[in-house]
């Protein structure tokens, strides 16, 4: 059988119950690994020492680890762990909760100036936002939008739609939802009520109810044995009575310890699982540690034993077309909801005409008259205490936006003062008007959508019954060997927004960000928003050139006095410099450059000069770094992310699938980027990936100002 991969939303309301017994740690480090592991060093007054995992890559789940299964931490942490370190240094955990019945964990952490809160979402292609106290997001591993949610820096996180919550619903509720299938009992407890198809199955056999009985069948009586057992379930979780189970297939040892490879762990023993052998633990968190700790063994053991194809994972994909479905149906509920809210208001506006134009028309002379804002919300305070109904209508007075929230009938309106009673009416229709045309735009997306999960799983038949045909055989260390992104069929787009991405950027071969200017303005924003301690500037000598900073931190890191910048990545961010500065657009191929620390930057000239926007005054010495070579590479990246990247070779080619270097020549900007587009297709067979991730326009990003040539041409 397959071995699970992922935790099901009965784990997580298992598993935010146990995690709660941590609250209270606080916290010493974070790290992100590149394949999506997030890891939180806690230290706990009774437990000591607390590694906290959240998994959103290949298995997603949560756990936590005994610190002999903590892979060893990265060399140098990205900006997502710099930037959490500094968000919850000093910060406890205040609690975890599971989101209604998803698959989504929030960890909330809390200090004496700040909250923060990191949502684990473990379903789809995963992804762990962190929010500010607001809920607004800070940074995000995958941004996200959609027509139903938007999950990105700077935007209010916005969970996906409820899920149906059977854990929680009385009978009548529970049997309402079971009478809206048209399949059997089975699948409806799975994909209805949300339990997916083991649990569904598991409720069956302890309720004593046929599987596939259809759901028209089904008698009240069979209603009220699964509800009853549903409810069992949903009081053993909460109350934390649990007996969790790590499932194997394969034999025991002769003290009855199981063996072989494990391909389960559950909260509770399960009905379902009672032909495997299984071993027991103390608390969910030390099963689940257990498993994961060695899926990847038992996993990649039982790929070698089965042999065959690379398989893609179509289920996954599935999975995540039928979210998006289903976020979609809610959004058009959601739309036709809204829409119904407007036109309810308008029509009470009418209703009500006398009142409303006399709360309008009161605030229109007293502006008139000169009256401030705020004398007018005291004055309908006033007049709430003697009782006149205009006043008692009246919720709040906003005079930023000239508007006054006013209860009309039932509704709470809000009503722009200038405007009269038909107009703010108007603008009420015209409003759900565009909602519907929201709607139908939904709806549309849904069509497509589900023309896409067709498609997917017209593949997987497809795949299945040619792997079925074919004989396959694999060089035994075939597991071990990088993937070929070139010659893949297919290329899985993965990318999300980093915040420097307005500027020329590349990370050095030491793994250190530097940035470009591309313009004064964003030589300006260099300087001003991001030239901290510790960084290095670069300049070319040479007029026409960018600024360039080379970050020892993170935006929102503190200076650490014990890092060093090796001079591999010193001379890599000269050659930056000197390559996207006028020297290039010369046709010249080496050139100086100067590089000084941030206090020596000054915005203030020298008397008697004027420094011009995007220039700066340097003072003191200056490190020079002489007859740099210019030299730019375009490459594309497949993992852990899939995008365009460009900068000094050496670095770009370490960190690119494939990559073309490029020197001064005769192209422009915009026709050497057609070339190295056409080159790139080439070189993948999927072309339609390179179409998605490196279009021209993409490619020109990374290109100096000037002419250029391929370097072999």
């Amino acid at each position: 059988m397959d071995p699970k991969r992922e935790l099901t939303s009965v784990d997580l309301a298992a598993l935010a119950g146990e995690l709660g017994r941590y609250e209270g740690a606080g916290i010493d480090k974070a790290y992100l690994y590149e394949d999506g592991l997030l890891r939180l060093k806690l230290r706990h007054y009774d437990r000591g020492r607390v590694e906290l995992l959240v998994d959103t890559g290949e298995t997603k789940h949560v756990r936590i680890a005994d610190p002999e299964n903590v892979p060893p931490a990265p060399e140098r942490p990205p900006n997502f762990a710099m930037m959490l370190r500094n968000r919850l240094a000093g910060a406890e955990l205040a609690g975890v909760e599971q989101f209604e019945f998803d698959r989504i964990l929030t960890f909330e952490f809390e200090r004496d100036d700040d909250s923060t809160t990191i949502v684990a979402e473990l379903f789809g292609d995963g992804n762990i936002a962190v929010l500010d106290g607001t809920g607004t997001v800070v940074d995000c591993l995958e941004t996200v939008r959609l027509k139903s949610r938007t999950v990105a820096p700077g935007s209010v996180y916005e969970f996906p739609d409820a899920r149906f919550n059977p854990l929680a619903v009385d009978f009548e509720g529970f049997a309402a939802r079971m009478d809206q299938s048209d399949t059997d009992v089975v699948r409806t407890l799975a994909t209805q009520l949300n339990f997916g198809g083991l649990w569904g199955e598991e409720l069956c056999t302890r309720a004593g109810i046929e599987k596939t009985m259809d759901i028209d069948d089904a008698e009240e009586a069979d209603y009220r044995a699964i509800h009853e057992t549903v409810q069992s379930l949903a009081q053993r979780l909460g109350g934390g009575d649990l007996d969790p189970r790590v499932y194997f297939e394969g034999g025991e040892e002769e003290d009855g310890t199981a063996t072989g490879r494990r391909v389960d762990v559950t909260p509770v023993p399960l009905k379902e699982r009672t032909a495997l052998r299984a071993d027991p633990f103390d608390t969910f968190t030390d099963a689940l540690d257990d498993y994961f700790t060695h899926f990847e063994a038992d996993h990649d053991e039982s790929e070698t034993e089965s042999g065959g194809r690379d398989r893609p994972d179509f289920e996954a994909e599935i999975e995540k077309k039928q979210r998006i479905i289903d976020q979609q149906e809610g959004a058009i509920e959601n739309f036709e909801q809204q829409a119904e809210a407007e036109r309810e208001k308008a029509e009470a506006l009418y209703a009500h005409y006398d009142l409303v134009d006399d709360v309008l028309s009161t605030v229109r002379s007293a502006r008139e008259e000169g009256t401030s804002w705020d004398d007018i919300e005291a004055r309908f305070e006033e007049g709430k205490e003697q009782g006149i109904p205009a006043a008692e209508a009246v919720r709040s007075v906003d005079g930023s936006e000239g508007t006054v929230t006013m209860q009309v009938g039932d509704q709470d309106v809000t009503l722009r003062v200038d405007d009269g009673v038909e107009k703010n009416a108007d603008r009420l229709y015209t409003e759900a008007k565009r909602i519907e045309e929201k709607k139908e735009g939904a709806k549309a997306a849904i069509a497509e959508t589900r023309s896409e999960l067709e498609a997917i799983e017209q593949r997987r038949e497809e795949w299945e019954a040619t792997d079925e045909s074919e004989e396959e055989t694999e060089d035994d260390e075939a597991e071990d060997e990088e993937v070929d992104w070139l010659s893949r069929s297919s290329v899985p787009v993965r990318s999300s927004e980093k915040w420097y991405e307005s500027f020329r950027w590349f990370h050095t071969s030491d793994g250190f960000l530097v940035l470009g200017g591309r313009d004064a303005d964003g030589n300006e924003e260099l300087v001003k928003k991001y030239l901290d301690k510790g960084d290095k500037f670069f300049h070319a000598q040479a007029h026409g050139g960018p600024v360039t900073v080379l970050k020892a931190t993170g935006p929102s890191e503190s200076y650490d006095e014990s890092i060093t910048i090796p001079d591999r990545s010193l001379a890599e961010a000269a050659q930056f410099a000197i390559s996207y500065s006028s020297v290039w657009k010369d046709g010249k191929f080496a050139g100086d450059v100067y590089m000084v620390d941030p206090d020596q930057v000054s915005k203030t000239p020298e008397s008697g000069e004027y420094l011009e926007k995007g220039g700066f005054a340097i003072r003191g010495d200056r490190t020079y770094f002489e007859d740099t070579p210019v030299g730019v590479a375009v490459g594309i990246t497949c993992e852990p992310e899939t995008r365009v990247i460009g900068g000094p070779a050496a670095p770009i080619q370490q960190r690119a699938e494939t990559s073309i270097q490029v020197e001064p020549g005769k192209f422009a900007q915009n026709d050497i980027a057609k070339r190295l587009y056409r080159e790139f297709r080439d070189r993948f067979v999927d072309d339609s990936f390179v179409r998605k991730v490196a279009s021209p326009d993409r490619i020109q990003e990374f290109l100096p100002p000037g002419g250029s040539r391929m370097v072999d041409d």
